[in-house]
Protein backbone atom coordinates (compact mmCIF):
# COMPACT_ATOMS: atom_id res chain seq x y z
CA UNK A 1 0.00 0.00 0.00
CA UNK A 2 1.37 3.42 -1.16
CA UNK A 3 2.50 6.00 1.97
CA UNK A 4 -0.30 8.57 2.51
CA UNK A 5 0.22 12.29 2.87
CA UNK A 6 -0.41 13.33 6.57
CA UNK A 7 0.87 16.70 7.35
CA UNK A 8 -0.41 16.79 10.45
CA UNK A 9 2.09 14.48 11.76
CA UNK A 10 4.33 16.47 9.71
CA UNK A 11 7.95 16.61 11.48
CA UNK A 12 9.05 19.31 13.57
CA UNK A 13 11.16 22.21 11.66
CA UNK A 14 14.11 20.87 13.13
CA UNK A 15 14.36 17.80 11.35
CA UNK A 16 16.91 17.53 8.32
CA UNK A 17 15.82 18.24 4.52
CA UNK A 18 17.08 15.22 2.36
CA UNK A 19 18.99 15.56 -0.94
CA UNK A 20 19.52 12.79 -2.70
CA UNK A 21 21.53 12.03 -6.37
CA UNK A 22 23.26 9.45 -8.33
CA UNK A 23 26.89 10.83 -7.19
CA UNK A 24 28.56 14.69 -6.56
CA UNK A 25 26.16 16.51 -8.91
CA UNK A 26 23.91 17.14 -5.90
CA UNK A 27 26.37 19.26 -4.41
CA UNK A 28 25.39 22.09 -6.26
CA UNK A 29 22.54 22.08 -4.88
CA UNK A 30 23.61 22.03 -1.52
CA UNK A 31 25.74 24.84 -2.37
CA UNK A 32 22.19 26.64 -3.00
CA UNK A 33 20.83 25.88 0.12
CA UNK A 34 23.54 26.62 1.94
CA UNK A 35 22.90 30.53 0.25
CA UNK A 36 19.04 30.31 0.60
CA UNK A 37 18.38 28.27 3.52
CA UNK A 38 21.52 28.34 6.02
CA UNK A 39 19.61 27.00 9.29
CA UNK A 40 18.79 23.95 7.68
CA UNK A 41 20.08 20.61 8.87
CA UNK A 42 20.84 18.44 5.84
CA UNK A 43 21.23 14.50 4.83
CA UNK A 44 22.72 14.25 1.56
CA UNK A 45 22.55 10.75 -0.17
CA UNK A 46 25.03 9.63 -3.27
CA UNK A 47 23.68 6.61 -4.96
CA UNK A 48 27.76 6.46 -6.08
CA UNK A 49 27.72 2.50 -7.00
CA UNK A 50 24.57 2.62 -8.98
CA UNK A 51 26.04 5.84 -10.72
CA UNK A 52 25.15 7.07 -14.11
CA UNK A 53 21.31 6.91 -13.90
CA UNK A 54 21.39 8.43 -17.34
CA UNK A 55 21.78 5.31 -18.85
CA UNK A 56 19.01 3.32 -16.54
CA UNK A 57 15.60 2.12 -17.65
CA UNK A 58 12.65 3.99 -15.96
CA UNK A 59 11.49 0.89 -13.48
CA UNK A 60 15.50 0.78 -12.36
CA UNK A 61 15.14 4.83 -11.57
CA UNK A 62 12.31 4.58 -9.88
CA UNK A 63 13.22 1.43 -7.59
CA UNK A 64 16.30 3.37 -6.88
CA UNK A 65 14.70 6.83 -6.02
CA UNK A 66 11.62 4.24 -3.67
CA UNK A 67 14.45 2.51 -2.11
CA UNK A 68 16.32 5.94 -1.00
CA UNK A 69 13.35 7.71 0.25
CA UNK A 70 12.50 4.66 2.58
CA UNK A 71 15.64 4.99 3.63
CA UNK A 72 15.40 9.06 4.41
CA UNK A 73 11.91 8.57 5.60
CA UNK A 74 13.71 6.11 8.54
CA UNK A 75 16.19 9.28 9.45
CA UNK A 76 13.18 11.24 9.77
CA UNK A 77 13.41 13.98 7.00
CA UNK A 78 10.97 16.55 6.49
CA UNK A 79 11.36 17.29 3.16
CA UNK A 80 13.40 15.62 -0.08
CA UNK A 81 14.80 17.33 -2.57
CA UNK A 82 15.88 15.37 -5.60
CA UNK A 83 19.03 16.88 -6.82
CA UNK A 84 19.01 14.37 -9.92
CA UNK A 85 17.00 15.20 -13.25
CA UNK A 86 16.97 11.97 -14.33
CA UNK A 87 14.95 11.03 -11.26
CA UNK A 88 12.92 14.42 -11.25
CA UNK A 89 12.02 13.66 -14.88
CA UNK A 90 11.39 9.84 -14.55
CA UNK A 91 9.74 9.28 -10.75
CA UNK A 92 8.73 12.46 -9.04
CA UNK A 93 4.87 12.05 -9.35
CA UNK A 94 5.22 8.32 -8.39
CA UNK A 95 6.90 9.02 -5.42
CA UNK A 96 5.02 12.27 -4.35
CA UNK A 97 2.25 10.25 -4.58
CA UNK A 98 3.10 7.33 -2.43
CA UNK A 99 5.50 9.07 0.82
CA UNK A 100 3.99 11.66 3.14
CA UNK A 101 6.55 14.41 3.04
CA UNK A 102 6.94 17.60 0.27
CA UNK A 103 9.24 16.30 -2.42
CA UNK A 104 10.72 18.32 -4.90
CA UNK A 105 12.22 18.15 -8.04
CA UNK A 106 14.30 20.04 -10.41
CA UNK A 107 12.34 19.90 -13.75
CA UNK A 108 9.55 22.65 -13.68
CA UNK A 109 11.87 25.48 -11.41
CA UNK A 110 14.09 24.78 -14.22
CA UNK A 111 11.70 25.07 -17.44
CA UNK A 112 9.73 28.01 -15.65
CA UNK A 113 13.01 29.75 -15.19
CA UNK A 114 14.67 29.09 -18.58
CA UNK A 115 11.27 29.96 -20.27
CA UNK A 116 11.72 33.38 -18.36
CA UNK A 117 14.73 34.12 -19.58
CA UNK A 118 14.74 33.23 -23.63
CA UNK A 119 13.18 32.18 -26.99
CA UNK A 120 15.44 29.74 -27.81
CA UNK A 121 16.31 27.58 -25.80
CA UNK A 122 19.29 24.34 -25.07
CA UNK A 123 19.08 21.30 -22.52
CA UNK A 124 21.56 19.50 -22.13
CA UNK A 125 21.04 16.39 -19.92
CA UNK A 126 21.08 12.47 -19.36
CA UNK A 127 20.07 10.27 -21.95
CA UNK A 128 17.37 9.09 -20.06
CA UNK A 129 16.02 12.73 -19.10
CA UNK A 130 16.49 13.66 -22.87
CA UNK A 131 13.87 10.36 -23.78
CA UNK A 132 11.73 11.41 -21.08
CA UNK A 133 11.17 15.00 -22.50
CA UNK A 134 10.18 16.34 -19.97
CA UNK A 135 12.27 19.71 -19.53
CA UNK A 136 10.57 20.49 -24.28
CA UNK A 137 7.28 19.42 -22.09
CA UNK A 138 7.65 21.38 -19.31
CA UNK A 139 8.59 24.57 -21.34
CA UNK A 140 6.29 24.66 -23.66
CA UNK A 141 3.31 23.97 -20.75
CA UNK A 142 5.06 27.90 -19.44
CA UNK A 143 4.59 29.02 -22.98
CA UNK A 144 4.52 26.93 -26.21
CA UNK A 145 6.04 29.65 -28.27
CA UNK A 146 9.91 28.67 -27.23
CA UNK A 147 11.95 26.68 -29.13
CA UNK A 148 13.73 23.72 -27.28
CA UNK A 149 16.81 21.98 -28.37
CA UNK A 150 17.77 18.82 -26.25
CA UNK A 151 21.21 17.16 -26.49
CA UNK A 152 21.95 13.81 -24.38
CA UNK A 153 25.15 13.80 -22.77
CA UNK A 154 26.63 10.10 -21.21
CA UNK A 155 30.34 11.11 -20.76
CA UNK A 156 29.73 14.34 -19.02
CA UNK A 157 28.79 12.72 -15.61
CA UNK A 158 31.88 9.67 -15.14
CA UNK A 159 33.87 12.67 -16.16
CA UNK A 160 33.11 14.07 -13.31
CA UNK A 161 32.95 11.65 -11.08
CA UNK A 162 36.53 10.45 -11.78
CA UNK A 163 37.68 13.70 -11.49
CA UNK A 164 38.80 14.66 -14.98
CA UNK A 165 37.03 18.35 -15.05
CA UNK A 166 40.75 19.47 -15.86
CA UNK A 167 41.53 16.82 -19.37
CA UNK A 168 41.68 17.92 -22.90
CA UNK A 169 39.57 15.26 -23.36
CA UNK A 170 36.61 16.74 -21.23
CA UNK A 171 36.75 20.41 -23.09
CA UNK A 172 36.70 18.14 -26.60
CA UNK A 173 33.65 16.09 -25.93
CA UNK A 174 31.93 18.91 -24.37
CA UNK A 175 32.55 21.07 -27.39
CA UNK A 176 31.04 17.88 -29.27
CA UNK A 177 27.99 17.67 -27.31
CA UNK A 178 27.45 21.68 -27.33
CA UNK A 179 27.73 21.64 -31.22
CA UNK A 180 24.44 21.47 -32.53
CA UNK A 181 23.16 24.26 -29.82
CA UNK A 182 25.34 26.57 -30.60
CA UNK A 183 24.53 26.07 -34.21
CA UNK A 184 21.08 26.25 -33.37
CA UNK A 185 21.76 29.60 -32.36
CA UNK A 186 20.47 29.43 -28.69
CA UNK A 187 19.92 32.26 -26.50
CA UNK A 188 19.74 30.28 -23.03
CA UNK A 189 21.26 26.68 -21.97
CA UNK A 190 19.60 24.83 -19.04
CA UNK A 191 22.03 22.28 -16.95
CA UNK A 192 19.65 19.41 -17.22
CA UNK A 193 21.83 17.52 -15.04
CA UNK A 194 22.95 18.60 -11.30
CA UNK A 195 26.98 17.60 -12.29
CA UNK A 196 26.85 19.89 -14.73
CA UNK A 197 27.42 23.48 -13.21
CA UNK A 198 30.75 21.97 -12.07
CA UNK A 199 31.55 21.89 -15.91
CA UNK A 200 30.99 25.88 -16.01
CA UNK A 201 34.47 26.80 -16.62
CA UNK A 202 34.89 24.25 -19.36
CA UNK A 203 32.01 25.68 -21.23
CA UNK A 204 32.99 28.63 -20.67
CA UNK A 205 36.03 28.74 -22.32
CA UNK A 206 33.82 28.42 -25.71
CA UNK A 207 30.30 28.78 -25.40
CA UNK A 208 29.14 32.37 -26.66
CA UNK A 209 28.78 34.85 -23.74
CA UNK A 210 25.34 36.12 -24.49
CA UNK A 211 24.06 32.56 -24.05
CA UNK A 212 22.02 32.60 -20.53
CA UNK A 213 23.20 29.61 -18.24
CA UNK A 214 20.35 27.77 -16.32
CA UNK A 215 20.89 26.41 -13.43
CA UNK A 216 17.36 24.84 -11.90
CA UNK A 217 18.83 23.95 -8.45
CA UNK A 218 18.66 27.94 -7.94
CA UNK A 219 14.71 28.03 -8.90
CA UNK A 220 14.21 24.30 -6.77
CA UNK A 221 15.79 26.26 -3.80
CA UNK A 222 13.57 29.06 -4.38
CA UNK A 223 10.73 26.66 -4.01
CA UNK A 224 11.92 24.80 -1.50
CA UNK A 225 11.68 28.31 0.60
CA UNK A 226 8.21 28.74 0.03
CA UNK A 227 6.86 24.62 0.91
CA UNK A 228 8.62 25.09 3.93
CA UNK A 229 7.38 28.73 4.96
CA UNK A 230 3.99 27.61 3.71
CA UNK A 231 4.22 24.04 5.86
CA UNK A 232 5.62 26.17 8.94
CA UNK A 233 8.89 23.96 8.34
CA UNK A 234 11.44 26.38 7.86
CA UNK A 235 13.94 26.05 10.23
CA UNK A 236 14.60 29.31 12.56
CA UNK A 237 17.96 27.76 14.67
CA UNK A 238 21.17 26.89 13.20
CA UNK A 239 21.03 23.37 12.03
CA UNK A 240 23.75 20.95 12.32
CA UNK A 241 26.82 20.04 10.30
CA UNK A 242 25.41 18.05 6.74
CA UNK A 243 25.61 14.21 7.08
CA UNK A 244 26.68 12.91 4.07
CA UNK A 245 25.77 9.11 2.76
CA UNK A 246 26.92 7.05 -0.27
CA UNK A 247 26.10 3.58 -1.30
CA UNK A 248 29.46 3.14 -3.09
CA UNK A 249 32.98 4.29 -1.69
CA UNK A 250 33.11 6.99 0.91
CA UNK A 251 36.98 7.79 0.36
CA UNK A 252 36.30 8.33 -3.52
CA UNK A 253 33.29 10.51 -2.70
CA UNK A 254 35.39 12.31 0.15
CA UNK A 255 37.76 12.92 -1.76
CA UNK A 256 36.04 14.44 -4.63
CA UNK A 257 33.53 16.67 -2.74
CA UNK A 258 36.17 18.20 -1.31
CA UNK A 259 37.56 19.56 -4.53
CA UNK A 260 34.36 20.59 -5.04
CA UNK A 261 33.34 22.00 -2.21
CA UNK A 262 36.40 22.95 0.16
CA UNK A 263 36.82 20.63 3.11
CA UNK A 264 36.59 16.87 3.17
CA UNK A 265 33.23 15.79 4.84
CA UNK A 266 32.96 12.91 6.67
CA UNK A 267 30.77 10.15 4.83
CA UNK A 268 29.61 6.91 6.09
CA UNK A 269 28.43 3.90 3.36
CA UNK A 270 24.79 2.52 3.77
CA UNK A 271 22.89 0.07 1.17
CA UNK A 272 19.92 1.34 0.39
CA UNK A 273 18.24 -1.58 -1.43
CA UNK A 274 18.19 -3.38 2.44
CA UNK A 275 15.96 0.16 3.28
CA UNK A 276 13.12 -2.10 1.11
CA UNK A 277 12.24 -5.81 2.55
CA UNK A 278 8.95 -7.60 0.90
CA UNK A 279 6.98 -6.54 3.89
CA UNK A 280 7.63 -2.74 3.37
CA UNK A 281 8.35 -2.38 7.35
CA UNK A 282 6.49 1.18 8.45
CA UNK A 283 4.62 2.02 5.37
CA UNK A 284 0.28 2.73 6.07
CA UNK A 285 -2.65 2.55 3.73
Amino acid sequence: MAYQRDFASAPVSTAPIGIFDSGVGGLTVLREIDRQLPHESILYVGDTARLPYGDRSPDEILQFVREIMTWMMAQGVKMVMMACNTSSALALEQVQAEFPIPILGLIHPGARAAAQAGQRIGVIATPATVASDAYRQAILEVDATKQVWQVGCPKFVPLIEQNRLQHLETVEVAKTYLQPLIAANIDTLIYGCTHYPHLAPVFKTFLPATIQRIDPAQSMVKAAVKELELLDLKSTVPGRPTQFFVSGCPDQFAHLAARLLGPTPMVEQVNFELAVQPSQPGRRG
